[in-house]
């Protein structure tokens, strides 16, 4: 699906009196609607830094494919996926396409540690060849997520703990690593 598709889902579920599984599950209806707003707000906001932006607009000179492997439902992608699409959008070379992790997507060729995490980012030239996939979190945040692993601490208490780092962060830790990835391209 294509960016507007999937703003349009995450609308429909929301929206929905009666929606289909997982999000007729109160929990993740409750997560997915918080999950939009973060995401309204990072597209609001556009946090790309003015290095990002530069190099978005003049360092990618080839046709690229960038699919984005999420779901609705993820807190993390709520942060990420804004940033990932902002950064597209200033380059008439990179297409941008939307899998949901759950319904046909390719996430069983992108484990981490063997498990289906997201979102992931395939980055493939104009033949369908992949150059690189990045994901699901900045090395920061996957250090802050692997800490509070062992440290035991609930879900809860992680929710708390990512959505401060996400709201300092402001998206600069996926914009440094996604464009230190692209430079090592050109």
């Amino acid at each position: 699906m294509n960016w507007q598709e999937y703003l349009e889902y995450f609308k429909e579920i929301v929206e929905s009196a009666n929606p289909k599984p997982p999000y007729d599950n109160e929990e993740y209806f409750q997560y997915t609607k918080l999950n939009k707003s973060r995401t309204n707000r990072w597209l609001k906001q556009s946090p790309l830094t003015e290095a990002t932006t530069a190099f978005m607009k003049d360092g990618i000179t080839a046709k690229q494919q960038w699919i984005i492997i999420t779901e609705p439902w993820c807190g993390d992608a709520a942060h990420i996926v804004p940033v990932l699409y902002l950064m597209s959008e200033l380059n008439d070379n990179i297409q941008v396409s939307i899998q949901l992790r759950d319904t046909d997507s390719e996430i069983e060729n992108y484990l981490t540690n063997g498990t289906k995490s997201i979102p992931i980012l395939i980055v493939r030239d104009d033949n369908g060849n992949d150059l690189f996939h990045w994901g699901p979190r900045s090395k920061q945040g996957t250090g802050l997520f692997n800490e509070l692993k062992e440290k035991n601490a609930d879900f809860e208490a992680q929710k708390i703990a990512l959505q401060d780092f996400y709201n300092k962060d402001k998206g600069k830790g996926v914009q440094d690593e996604v464009v230190k990835l692209l430079k090592e391209l050109y």
